[in-house]
Protein backbone atom coordinates (compact mmCIF):
# COMPACT_ATOMS: atom_id res chain seq x y z
CA UNK A 1 0.00 0.00 0.00
CA UNK A 2 1.29 3.30 -1.13
CA UNK A 3 2.13 6.02 1.37
CA UNK A 4 1.81 9.58 0.57
CA UNK A 5 4.57 11.44 1.61
CA UNK A 6 3.52 14.63 4.06
CA UNK A 7 4.85 17.84 3.07
CA UNK A 8 7.73 19.65 4.57
CA UNK A 9 7.74 23.05 4.58
CA UNK A 10 11.29 24.58 5.01
CA UNK A 11 11.81 28.70 6.46
CA UNK A 12 15.05 30.55 5.70
CA UNK A 13 15.95 31.84 9.44
CA UNK A 14 19.05 33.42 8.59
CA UNK A 15 19.75 37.00 9.89
CA UNK A 16 18.83 38.50 6.16
CA UNK A 17 15.74 36.18 6.29
CA UNK A 18 14.50 37.25 10.06
CA UNK A 19 15.42 41.24 8.82
CA UNK A 20 12.66 40.78 5.63
CA UNK A 21 10.14 38.94 8.09
CA UNK A 22 10.84 35.24 8.07
CA UNK A 23 10.12 34.85 11.80
CA UNK A 24 6.85 36.49 11.50
CA UNK A 25 6.25 34.23 8.38
CA UNK A 26 7.58 31.20 10.69
CA UNK A 27 5.38 31.99 13.09
CA UNK A 28 2.33 32.43 10.65
CA UNK A 29 2.76 28.84 9.02
CA UNK A 30 2.77 27.55 12.62
CA UNK A 31 -0.50 29.31 13.65
CA UNK A 32 -2.13 27.72 10.43
CA UNK A 33 -0.87 24.36 11.68
CA UNK A 34 -2.08 24.81 15.44
CA UNK A 35 -5.38 25.66 13.63
CA UNK A 36 -6.00 22.87 11.54
CA UNK A 37 -5.47 24.65 8.62
CA UNK A 38 -2.50 23.26 6.84
CA UNK A 39 -1.03 19.66 7.79
CA UNK A 40 2.37 19.65 6.94
CA UNK A 41 6.04 19.56 8.87
CA UNK A 42 7.99 22.79 9.78
CA UNK A 43 11.34 23.17 10.01
CA UNK A 44 13.66 25.90 9.77
CA UNK A 45 17.41 26.77 7.52
CA UNK A 46 19.33 29.74 7.22
CA UNK A 47 20.60 31.69 4.05
CA UNK A 48 21.09 29.78 0.97
CA UNK A 49 22.70 32.91 -1.12
CA UNK A 50 19.14 34.43 -2.34
CA UNK A 51 18.74 37.64 -0.21
CA UNK A 52 17.18 39.78 -2.78
CA UNK A 53 14.21 37.48 -2.32
CA UNK A 54 13.84 36.43 1.43
CA UNK A 55 11.72 35.25 2.82
CA UNK A 56 12.63 32.06 0.89
CA UNK A 57 10.12 29.15 2.00
CA UNK A 58 10.63 25.86 0.57
CA UNK A 59 7.99 23.10 0.58
CA UNK A 60 8.83 19.45 -0.82
CA UNK A 61 6.14 16.87 -1.51
CA UNK A 62 5.79 13.56 -2.80
CA UNK A 63 6.50 15.53 -6.18
CA UNK A 64 9.57 17.11 -5.62
CA UNK A 65 10.72 20.57 -4.01
CA UNK A 66 9.74 24.12 -5.04
CA UNK A 67 11.62 27.16 -3.70
CA UNK A 68 8.75 30.43 -3.10
CA UNK A 69 10.64 33.90 -2.65
CA UNK A 70 8.77 37.09 -1.35
CA UNK A 71 7.01 34.95 1.31
CA UNK A 72 6.01 37.85 3.70
CA UNK A 73 3.39 36.67 6.22
CA UNK A 74 0.81 38.25 4.21
CA UNK A 75 1.69 35.97 1.14
CA UNK A 76 2.10 32.93 2.71
CA UNK A 77 -1.15 31.63 4.00
CA UNK A 78 -2.35 31.70 0.12
CA UNK A 79 0.75 30.31 -1.21
CA UNK A 80 0.99 27.49 0.61
CA UNK A 81 -2.74 26.24 0.71
CA UNK A 82 -2.85 26.52 -3.27
CA UNK A 83 0.57 24.46 -3.06
CA UNK A 84 -0.09 21.73 0.04
CA UNK A 85 -3.82 21.59 -0.33
CA UNK A 86 -5.12 22.40 -4.39
CA UNK A 87 -1.86 20.70 -5.57
CA UNK A 88 -1.10 23.52 -7.67
CA UNK A 89 2.46 25.03 -7.81
CA UNK A 90 2.34 28.89 -8.06
CA UNK A 91 5.02 29.73 -11.05
CA UNK A 92 5.32 33.11 -10.47
CA UNK A 93 6.53 33.40 -6.81
CA UNK A 94 8.67 30.16 -7.42
CA UNK A 95 12.31 31.22 -7.88
CA UNK A 96 13.70 27.59 -7.89
CA UNK A 97 12.11 24.49 -8.27
CA UNK A 98 13.07 21.10 -9.40
CA UNK A 99 9.60 20.20 -11.38
CA UNK A 100 10.17 23.84 -13.87
CA UNK A 101 12.47 26.43 -14.75
CA UNK A 102 12.50 28.90 -11.80
CA UNK A 103 12.28 32.71 -12.00
CA UNK A 104 15.92 32.81 -10.48
CA UNK A 105 17.48 30.17 -11.83
CA UNK A 106 20.09 32.27 -13.25
CA UNK A 107 21.19 33.25 -9.86
CA UNK A 108 23.16 29.89 -9.43
CA UNK A 109 24.08 29.06 -12.68
CA UNK A 110 27.47 28.99 -12.91
CA UNK A 111 28.03 28.65 -8.94
CA UNK A 112 30.06 26.07 -7.57
CA UNK A 113 29.19 25.48 -3.85
CA UNK A 114 31.38 23.93 -1.57
CA UNK A 115 32.19 25.97 1.02
CA UNK A 116 28.41 26.78 1.12
CA UNK A 117 27.41 23.36 0.34
CA UNK A 118 24.79 22.96 3.21
CA UNK A 119 23.50 26.41 3.29
CA UNK A 120 19.98 26.97 3.14
CA UNK A 121 20.22 23.07 2.71
CA UNK A 122 20.32 22.27 6.11
CA UNK A 123 18.74 22.70 9.63
CA UNK A 124 21.50 24.43 10.82
CA UNK A 125 20.71 23.28 14.86
CA UNK A 126 20.60 19.81 13.70
CA UNK A 127 23.41 17.66 14.03
CA UNK A 128 21.46 14.75 12.85
CA UNK A 129 21.13 16.73 9.64
CA UNK A 130 24.35 17.86 9.43
CA UNK A 131 25.76 14.41 9.72
CA UNK A 132 23.53 13.24 6.73
CA UNK A 133 25.56 15.62 4.95
CA UNK A 134 28.72 14.49 5.54
CA UNK A 135 29.77 16.41 8.65
CA UNK A 136 32.67 14.61 10.39
CA UNK A 137 33.15 12.10 7.54
CA UNK A 138 36.29 13.68 7.30
CA UNK A 139 38.02 14.10 10.81
CA UNK A 140 36.53 10.39 11.08
CA UNK A 141 38.37 9.25 7.93
CA UNK A 142 41.87 11.08 9.04
CA UNK A 143 41.12 8.81 12.72
CA UNK A 144 40.11 5.92 11.35
CA UNK A 145 42.55 5.18 8.36
CA UNK A 146 45.84 5.89 10.83
CA UNK A 147 46.82 8.67 8.34
CA UNK A 148 49.45 10.92 9.56
CA UNK A 149 49.80 15.01 9.95
CA UNK A 150 52.24 15.58 7.11
CA UNK A 151 50.36 13.10 4.73
CA UNK A 152 47.33 15.21 5.74
CA UNK A 153 48.88 18.95 5.65
CA UNK A 154 50.51 17.55 1.89
CA UNK A 155 47.03 17.34 1.09
CA UNK A 156 45.69 20.46 2.13
CA UNK A 157 48.78 21.91 -0.21
CA UNK A 158 48.03 19.74 -3.46
CA UNK A 159 44.83 21.14 -3.38
CA UNK A 160 46.24 24.41 -3.84
CA UNK A 161 43.58 26.10 -1.05
CA UNK A 162 44.76 29.91 -0.13
CA UNK A 163 43.61 31.64 2.91
CA UNK A 164 40.37 33.22 2.12
CA UNK A 165 40.47 35.90 4.46
CA UNK A 166 42.63 38.62 2.24
CA UNK A 167 45.94 37.15 2.27
CA UNK A 168 45.80 34.63 0.25
CA UNK A 169 48.75 32.33 1.60
CA UNK A 170 48.52 28.99 1.23
CA UNK A 171 46.57 27.35 3.87
CA UNK A 172 48.69 24.16 3.89
CA UNK A 173 52.48 25.94 3.81
CA UNK A 174 51.10 27.73 6.85
CA UNK A 175 49.85 24.83 8.56
CA UNK A 176 53.36 23.26 8.16
CA UNK A 177 54.92 25.98 9.96
CA UNK A 178 53.05 25.57 12.71
CA UNK A 179 53.45 22.06 12.88
CA UNK A 180 57.29 22.03 12.62
CA UNK A 181 56.96 24.60 15.73
CA UNK A 182 58.28 22.99 19.07
CA UNK A 183 55.72 23.46 21.86
CA UNK A 184 53.90 21.31 24.00
CA UNK A 185 50.39 23.16 23.60
CA UNK A 186 49.28 24.62 20.01
CA UNK A 187 46.23 26.28 19.32
CA UNK A 188 43.91 26.98 16.32
CA UNK A 189 42.09 30.22 15.52
CA UNK A 190 38.75 30.37 13.69
CA UNK A 191 38.80 34.43 12.68
CA UNK A 192 35.51 35.69 12.53
CA UNK A 193 36.05 39.46 13.15
CA UNK A 194 34.29 39.99 9.93
CA UNK A 195 34.17 43.66 9.63
CA UNK A 196 34.46 44.97 6.01
CA UNK A 197 31.67 47.25 5.32
CA UNK A 198 29.06 44.96 2.72
CA UNK A 199 30.80 41.69 4.08
CA UNK A 200 28.36 39.21 5.14
CA UNK A 201 30.54 35.67 3.94
CA UNK A 202 31.60 34.39 7.22
CA UNK A 203 28.32 35.55 8.76
CA UNK A 204 26.34 33.25 6.70
CA UNK A 205 28.64 30.74 6.52
CA UNK A 206 28.89 30.27 10.79
CA UNK A 207 24.65 30.69 10.56
CA UNK A 208 24.20 27.91 7.86
CA UNK A 209 26.47 25.52 8.37
CA UNK A 210 28.43 25.58 11.92
CA UNK A 211 30.14 21.91 11.85
CA UNK A 212 31.54 22.48 8.68
CA UNK A 213 33.48 25.57 10.27
CA UNK A 214 33.96 22.81 13.52
CA UNK A 215 35.27 19.83 11.68
CA UNK A 216 37.41 22.45 9.45
CA UNK A 217 39.93 23.03 13.17
CA UNK A 218 39.49 20.05 14.48
CA UNK A 219 41.05 18.85 10.81
CA UNK A 220 43.92 21.66 11.64
CA UNK A 221 44.56 21.05 14.97
CA UNK A 222 45.49 17.18 14.45
CA UNK A 223 47.46 18.60 11.41
CA UNK A 224 49.63 20.94 13.79
CA UNK A 225 49.40 18.78 17.08
CA UNK A 226 46.93 21.41 18.63
CA UNK A 227 44.02 20.41 21.50
CA UNK A 228 42.15 23.63 21.60
CA UNK A 229 40.55 25.88 19.51
CA UNK A 230 39.45 29.30 19.84
CA UNK A 231 36.39 31.05 17.05
CA UNK A 232 36.64 34.57 17.55
CA UNK A 233 33.33 35.85 16.53
CA UNK A 234 31.56 39.40 16.77
CA UNK A 235 29.20 40.21 19.13
CA UNK A 236 27.10 41.94 16.36
CA UNK A 237 26.46 38.87 15.10
CA UNK A 238 24.27 36.73 17.68
CA UNK A 239 23.07 34.31 15.44
CA UNK A 240 25.99 33.26 14.34
CA UNK A 241 27.44 32.94 18.19
CA UNK A 242 24.09 31.26 19.25
CA UNK A 243 24.15 28.76 16.30
CA UNK A 244 28.03 28.21 16.91
CA UNK A 245 27.27 27.16 21.04
CA UNK A 246 24.77 25.39 20.17
CA UNK A 247 26.63 22.97 17.32
CA UNK A 248 29.75 22.87 19.88
CA UNK A 249 27.66 21.65 22.97
CA UNK A 250 25.60 18.87 20.52
CA UNK A 251 30.05 18.24 19.38
CA UNK A 252 30.46 17.38 22.93
CA UNK A 253 27.70 15.06 23.76
CA UNK A 254 28.40 13.27 20.69
CA UNK A 255 31.68 12.81 21.83
CA UNK A 256 33.27 14.52 18.87
CA UNK A 257 35.03 17.42 20.68
CA UNK A 258 36.72 16.80 24.07
CA UNK A 259 39.34 14.05 25.54
CA UNK A 260 39.71 11.31 23.06
CA UNK A 261 37.89 12.44 19.94
CA UNK A 262 36.08 9.76 18.48
CA UNK A 263 37.79 7.11 20.93
CA UNK A 264 41.19 7.86 20.14
CA UNK A 265 43.28 8.15 22.11
CA UNK A 266 46.16 11.00 22.14
CA UNK A 267 44.08 13.40 20.05
CA UNK A 268 42.26 15.40 22.46
CA UNK A 269 40.27 18.81 20.95
CA UNK A 270 37.99 21.50 22.41
CA UNK A 271 36.62 24.66 21.00
CA UNK A 272 35.08 27.73 22.55
CA UNK A 273 33.82 31.31 21.15
CA UNK A 274 35.41 34.31 21.97
CA UNK A 275 32.91 37.19 21.19
CA UNK A 276 34.86 40.45 19.97
CA UNK A 277 33.95 43.72 20.71
CA UNK A 278 33.88 44.58 17.07
CA UNK A 279 37.40 46.70 16.60
CA UNK A 280 37.80 46.35 12.80
CA UNK A 281 41.72 46.03 13.29
CA UNK A 282 41.17 42.99 15.55
CA UNK A 283 40.73 40.81 12.03
CA UNK A 284 44.42 41.06 11.65
CA UNK A 285 45.67 38.59 13.68
CA UNK A 286 47.92 40.13 15.94
CA UNK A 287 45.54 42.09 17.24
CA UNK A 288 43.27 39.79 17.65
CA UNK A 289 45.18 37.23 19.88
CA UNK A 290 45.76 40.36 21.97
CA UNK A 291 42.15 40.81 22.08
CA UNK A 292 41.86 37.23 23.58
CA UNK A 293 44.00 36.94 26.10
CA UNK A 294 42.08 40.35 27.04
CA UNK A 295 44.63 42.92 26.23
CA UNK A 296 43.61 45.49 23.79
CA UNK A 297 43.32 44.51 20.30
CA UNK A 298 46.30 46.09 18.85
CA UNK A 299 48.86 44.74 16.19
CA UNK A 300 52.44 43.69 16.40
CA UNK A 301 55.45 43.45 15.09
CA UNK A 302 56.26 40.12 13.07
CA UNK A 303 58.51 37.99 13.32
CA UNK A 304 58.05 36.34 15.69
CA UNK A 305 54.63 34.97 13.35
CA UNK A 306 51.84 33.26 15.17
CA UNK A 307 52.94 29.85 13.89
CA UNK A 308 56.02 30.11 16.30
CA UNK A 309 54.66 32.59 18.96
CA UNK A 310 50.34 33.23 19.18
CA UNK A 311 48.32 32.74 21.34
CA UNK A 312 49.85 32.59 24.89
CA UNK A 313 53.12 32.70 23.07
CA UNK A 314 52.25 29.20 21.93
CA UNK A 315 52.43 27.85 18.10
CA UNK A 316 48.87 29.26 16.63
CA UNK A 317 47.75 28.55 13.49
CA UNK A 318 44.80 31.12 12.32
CA UNK A 319 42.37 30.89 9.30
CA UNK A 320 39.26 32.38 8.72
CA UNK A 321 35.70 31.04 8.57
CA UNK A 322 35.25 30.31 4.58
CA UNK A 323 38.71 28.46 5.08
CA UNK A 324 37.76 26.21 7.80
CA UNK A 325 34.73 25.16 5.89
CA UNK A 326 37.05 24.05 2.83
CA UNK A 327 39.10 21.84 4.55
CA UNK A 328 36.47 18.73 5.18
CA UNK A 329 34.93 18.73 1.33
CA UNK A 330 39.10 18.66 0.23
CA UNK A 331 39.59 15.48 2.67
CA UNK A 332 36.89 14.08 1.54
CA UNK A 333 36.31 14.49 -2.03
CA UNK A 334 40.21 14.73 -2.43
CA UNK A 335 42.57 17.63 -3.21
CA UNK A 336 42.55 17.04 -7.21
CA UNK A 337 38.74 17.37 -6.80
CA UNK A 338 39.49 20.91 -5.27
CA UNK A 339 41.87 21.87 -7.23
CA UNK A 340 39.97 21.24 -10.72
CA UNK A 341 38.60 24.64 -10.18
CA UNK A 342 40.09 27.78 -10.39
CA UNK A 343 43.35 29.06 -12.45
CA UNK A 344 46.96 27.46 -12.13
CA UNK A 345 47.68 29.80 -8.76
CA UNK A 346 44.23 30.85 -7.45
CA UNK A 347 42.73 27.31 -6.98
CA UNK A 348 39.29 25.78 -6.04
CA UNK A 349 36.08 28.83 -5.32
CA UNK A 350 35.78 31.77 -3.78
CA UNK A 351 32.32 33.26 -1.81
CA UNK A 352 31.26 36.78 -2.43
CA UNK A 353 28.89 39.06 -0.67
CA UNK A 354 26.80 40.99 -3.43
CA UNK A 355 25.68 44.58 -2.32
CA UNK A 356 25.36 47.94 -3.54
CA UNK A 357 23.48 48.95 -6.12
CA UNK A 358 22.96 45.17 -7.77
CA UNK A 359 19.92 43.71 -8.63
CA UNK A 360 20.34 40.70 -6.82
CA UNK A 361 22.23 41.71 -3.41
CA UNK A 362 22.93 38.22 -1.87
CA UNK A 363 26.10 35.87 -1.17
CA UNK A 364 27.18 33.43 -4.38
CA UNK A 365 29.79 30.96 -4.31
CA UNK A 366 31.99 31.09 -7.50
CA UNK A 367 35.02 29.18 -9.64
CA UNK A 368 38.23 31.48 -9.27
CA UNK A 369 38.74 32.45 -12.94
CA UNK A 370 35.09 33.85 -13.28
CA UNK A 371 34.76 37.53 -14.44
CA UNK A 372 34.16 40.73 -12.70
CA UNK A 373 30.93 41.14 -15.47
CA UNK A 374 29.98 37.67 -15.31
CA UNK A 375 29.25 37.60 -11.47
CA UNK A 376 28.11 41.59 -11.96
CA UNK A 377 25.52 40.60 -14.83
CA UNK A 378 25.08 36.56 -14.79
CA UNK A 379 24.52 35.88 -11.22
CA UNK A 380 23.81 39.23 -10.21
CA UNK A 381 21.36 40.43 -12.28
CA UNK A 382 22.99 43.93 -13.60
CA UNK A 383 22.62 47.25 -12.19
CA UNK A 384 19.30 48.27 -10.70
CA UNK A 385 16.88 50.47 -12.31
CA UNK A 386 18.71 50.50 -15.82
CA UNK A 387 21.54 52.47 -14.73
CA UNK A 388 25.06 51.94 -16.02
CA UNK A 389 27.94 49.98 -14.08
CA UNK A 390 30.47 52.24 -13.01
CA UNK A 391 32.67 50.28 -10.93
CA UNK A 392 33.18 47.32 -7.85
CA UNK A 393 34.88 48.12 -4.45
CA UNK A 394 36.66 44.92 -4.37
CA UNK A 395 38.22 44.06 -0.51
CA UNK A 396 36.03 46.03 1.62
CA UNK A 397 37.90 49.60 3.08
CA UNK A 398 41.35 48.13 2.17
CA UNK A 399 40.45 46.84 -1.33
CA UNK A 400 40.19 49.54 -4.18
CA UNK A 401 37.77 50.13 -7.12
CA UNK A 402 37.57 48.91 -10.14
CA UNK A 403 36.33 50.59 -12.78
CA UNK A 404 34.05 49.11 -15.31
CA UNK A 405 36.36 49.06 -18.51
CA UNK A 406 38.64 46.11 -15.89
CA UNK A 407 35.10 44.02 -15.56
CA UNK A 408 36.68 41.24 -17.81
CA UNK A 409 39.36 40.94 -15.35
CA UNK A 410 39.07 37.52 -14.26
CA UNK A 411 38.98 36.89 -10.27
CA UNK A 412 41.39 35.31 -9.00
CA UNK A 413 44.75 36.74 -6.07
CA UNK A 414 47.40 38.10 -9.28
CA UNK A 415 44.49 39.56 -11.51
CA UNK A 416 42.87 41.13 -8.64
CA UNK A 417 46.00 42.68 -7.11
CA UNK A 418 46.99 44.25 -10.86
CA UNK A 419 44.02 46.23 -10.83
CA UNK A 420 45.09 48.16 -7.25
CA UNK A 421 42.42 45.84 -5.43
CA UNK A 422 42.51 43.26 -3.68
CA UNK A 423 40.35 39.96 -3.36
CA UNK A 424 40.10 40.70 0.69
CA UNK A 425 37.53 38.15 2.34
CA UNK A 426 35.11 38.78 -0.39
CA UNK A 427 32.84 42.25 -0.33
CA UNK A 428 32.12 43.09 -3.71
CA UNK A 429 30.02 46.47 -3.21
CA UNK A 430 28.74 47.54 -6.85
CA UNK A 431 28.12 51.51 -7.97
CA UNK A 432 26.51 52.88 -10.77
CA UNK A 433 26.76 56.63 -12.86
CA UNK A 434 25.21 58.06 -9.52
CA UNK A 435 28.31 57.44 -7.60
CA UNK A 436 30.52 59.94 -6.57
CA UNK A 437 33.98 57.94 -6.73
CA UNK A 438 35.49 61.01 -4.17
CA UNK A 439 32.48 60.75 -2.08
CA UNK A 440 33.13 57.06 -2.28
CA UNK A 441 36.81 56.79 -1.01
CA UNK A 442 35.62 59.42 2.00
CA UNK A 443 33.51 56.99 3.16
CA UNK A 444 35.86 53.93 3.39
CA UNK A 445 39.01 56.05 4.50
CA UNK A 446 36.34 57.25 7.24
CA UNK A 447 35.99 53.72 7.97
CA UNK A 448 39.17 52.88 8.33
CA UNK A 449 40.61 56.40 9.89
CA UNK A 450 37.71 55.97 12.79
CA UNK A 451 39.20 52.25 13.48
CA UNK A 452 42.52 52.80 13.38
CA UNK A 453 44.01 51.42 16.26
CA UNK A 454 46.44 54.62 17.54
CA UNK A 455 49.51 52.61 17.69
CA UNK A 456 51.25 54.04 14.10
CA UNK A 457 51.90 57.86 13.89
CA UNK A 458 51.48 57.13 9.55
CA UNK A 459 47.66 55.35 10.06
CA UNK A 460 46.78 57.48 13.24
CA UNK A 461 47.25 60.67 11.69
CA UNK A 462 48.00 60.40 7.71
CA UNK A 463 44.33 58.95 7.40
CA UNK A 464 42.91 61.98 9.32
CA UNK A 465 44.68 64.47 6.97
CA UNK A 466 44.17 62.40 3.81
CA UNK A 467 40.53 62.22 5.09
CA UNK A 468 40.45 66.36 5.80
CA UNK A 469 41.74 66.61 1.49
CA UNK A 470 39.01 64.59 0.80
CA UNK A 471 36.49 66.65 2.76
CA UNK A 472 37.92 69.45 1.59
CA UNK A 473 37.57 68.41 -2.04
CA UNK A 474 33.89 67.63 -1.37
CA UNK A 475 32.75 70.57 -0.24
CA UNK A 476 34.17 72.64 -3.22
CA UNK A 477 36.96 73.61 -0.86
CA UNK A 478 39.84 71.72 -3.18
CA UNK A 479 42.82 73.11 -4.56
CA UNK A 480 45.25 72.20 -7.32
CA UNK A 481 48.37 70.21 -4.83
CA UNK A 482 45.46 68.55 -3.01
CA UNK A 483 45.88 65.12 -5.67
CA UNK A 484 49.45 65.20 -5.58
CA UNK A 485 49.40 65.63 -1.14
CA UNK A 486 46.77 62.50 -1.29
CA UNK A 487 49.10 60.44 -3.68
CA UNK A 488 52.51 61.58 -1.06
CA UNK A 489 50.44 60.90 2.34
CA UNK A 490 49.19 57.18 0.71
CA UNK A 491 52.48 56.05 -0.01
CA UNK A 492 54.14 56.80 3.32
CA UNK A 493 51.35 55.50 4.95
CA UNK A 494 51.36 52.18 3.19
CA UNK A 495 55.07 52.50 3.70
CA UNK A 496 55.15 52.93 7.38
CA UNK A 497 52.28 51.05 8.92
CA UNK A 498 52.54 48.39 10.93
CA UNK A 499 50.11 46.10 10.21
CA UNK A 500 47.47 45.36 7.10
CA UNK A 501 44.79 47.74 8.34
CA UNK A 502 46.92 50.74 7.77
CA UNK A 503 49.25 49.48 4.80
CA UNK A 504 45.77 49.06 3.36
CA UNK A 505 43.95 52.07 3.67
CA UNK A 506 45.23 54.09 1.17
CA UNK A 507 43.51 51.68 -1.06
CA UNK A 508 40.69 52.79 -2.11
CA UNK A 509 41.99 56.81 -2.70
CA UNK A 510 44.10 55.62 -4.61
CA UNK A 511 42.35 53.64 -7.23
CA UNK A 512 39.92 56.32 -7.62
CA UNK A 513 43.40 58.72 -8.52
CA UNK A 514 44.04 55.96 -10.84
CA UNK A 515 40.64 55.28 -12.90
CA UNK A 516 38.56 58.31 -11.62
CA UNK A 517 41.12 61.25 -11.26
CA UNK A 518 39.23 63.55 -14.39
CA UNK A 519 36.50 63.35 -11.09
CA UNK A 520 38.90 64.81 -8.92
CA UNK A 521 39.74 67.40 -11.25
CA UNK A 522 36.16 68.44 -11.99
CA UNK A 523 35.79 68.87 -8.13
CA UNK A 524 39.05 70.77 -7.59
CA UNK A 525 39.06 73.09 -10.75
CA UNK A 526 35.52 73.30 -12.13
CA UNK A 527 33.73 72.81 -8.46
CA UNK A 528 31.44 70.30 -10.03
CA UNK A 529 30.29 67.04 -8.99
CA UNK A 530 29.45 64.92 -12.06
CA UNK A 531 28.25 62.38 -10.29
CA UNK A 532 25.34 65.54 -8.39
CA UNK A 533 26.12 63.56 -5.51
CA UNK A 534 28.14 66.34 -3.44
CA UNK A 535 25.71 69.00 -2.13
CA UNK A 536 28.33 72.00 -1.85
CA UNK A 537 28.89 71.71 -5.39
CA UNK A 538 25.77 71.29 -6.86
CA UNK A 539 23.07 73.91 -8.13
CA UNK A 540 19.67 73.84 -8.88
CA UNK A 541 17.49 75.66 -11.04
CA UNK A 542 13.82 75.62 -11.93
CA UNK A 543 13.11 74.96 -15.96
CA UNK A 544 10.48 78.26 -16.66
CA UNK A 545 8.51 76.28 -18.98
CA UNK A 546 8.02 73.01 -17.15
CA UNK A 547 7.27 75.05 -13.90
CA UNK A 548 2.99 75.39 -13.12
CA UNK A 549 3.18 77.50 -10.36
CA UNK A 550 2.24 74.25 -8.01
CA UNK A 551 4.39 76.13 -5.12
CA UNK A 552 5.18 72.70 -3.80
CA UNK A 553 8.86 72.94 -4.08
CA UNK A 554 8.11 77.08 -2.20
CA UNK A 555 6.40 75.39 0.78
CA UNK A 556 9.10 72.79 0.80
CA UNK A 557 12.44 75.05 0.86
CA UNK A 558 13.59 75.12 4.36
CA UNK A 559 15.03 78.62 3.91
CA UNK A 560 12.69 79.98 1.79
CA UNK A 561 15.11 80.56 -0.96
CA UNK A 562 12.15 80.17 -3.64
CA UNK A 563 10.14 82.81 -5.15
CA UNK A 564 6.73 82.75 -7.29
CA UNK A 565 3.42 83.39 -7.58
CA UNK A 566 0.71 80.55 -7.69
CA UNK A 567 0.26 79.36 -11.37
CA UNK A 568 3.10 80.93 -12.31
CA UNK A 569 7.44 79.85 -13.13
CA UNK A 570 9.08 80.24 -9.91
CA UNK A 571 12.52 80.70 -9.30
CA UNK A 572 15.73 79.56 -6.83
CA UNK A 573 17.41 82.33 -4.94
CA UNK A 574 21.11 81.33 -5.37
CA UNK A 575 22.19 83.45 -2.70
CA UNK A 576 19.96 82.31 -0.29
CA UNK A 577 19.65 78.05 -1.18
CA UNK A 578 21.78 75.97 0.69
CA UNK A 579 21.89 72.47 -1.80
CA UNK A 580 19.83 70.73 0.16
CA UNK A 581 18.12 69.11 -2.74
CA UNK A 582 14.20 69.02 -1.39
CA UNK A 583 13.05 70.96 -4.38
CA UNK A 584 14.34 68.27 -6.68
CA UNK A 585 12.96 65.73 -5.00
CA UNK A 586 9.53 67.05 -4.41
CA UNK A 587 8.98 68.37 -7.97
CA UNK A 588 6.16 66.33 -9.73
CA UNK A 589 6.84 67.69 -13.12
CA UNK A 590 11.02 67.54 -13.56
CA UNK A 591 10.72 71.43 -13.43
CA UNK A 592 13.74 71.47 -11.52
CA UNK A 593 17.23 70.68 -12.69
CA UNK A 594 20.34 69.95 -10.99
CA UNK A 595 24.23 71.07 -12.73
Amino acid sequence: METTMKPKVIVGLGSCGIAAGASKTYNKIEALMTAGLLDCELSKTSCVGMCYKEPLVEVHDQNGWVMYGDMTEDKVEEILKRHIIDNEIVADMAVRSELHKGTEDAFFEGQVRIALRNCGHINPESLEEAEKHDAYKAIRSILETGMDAPTLIQKVLDSGLRGRGGGGFPTGLKWRFAAQSKGDEKYIICNADEGDPGAFMDRSLLEGDPHAVLEGMMIGGFAIGASAGVIYCRAEYPLAIKRLNIAIGQAKAKGYLGNNVFGREGFSFDIYVKEGAGAFVCGEETALIASIEGQRGMPRKRPPFPAVSGLWQKPTNINNVETWANIPWIINNGPAAYAAYGTEKSKGTKVFALTGKIKNGGLVEVPMGITINDIIFKLGGGIQNGKKFKAVQLGGPSGGCIPAELGNTIVDYDSVNATGAIMGSGGMVVMDESTCMIDLAKFFLHFTQDESCGKCTFCRIGTKRMLEILERITEGKGEPEDIQKLEALAYQIKNNSLCGLGQTAPNPVLTTLRYFRHEYEAHIFDKKCPAKVCKPLLHYHIDQEACTGCTVCAKKCPVNAIDGDRKQPHLINQEICIQCGECFTVCKFDAVTVD
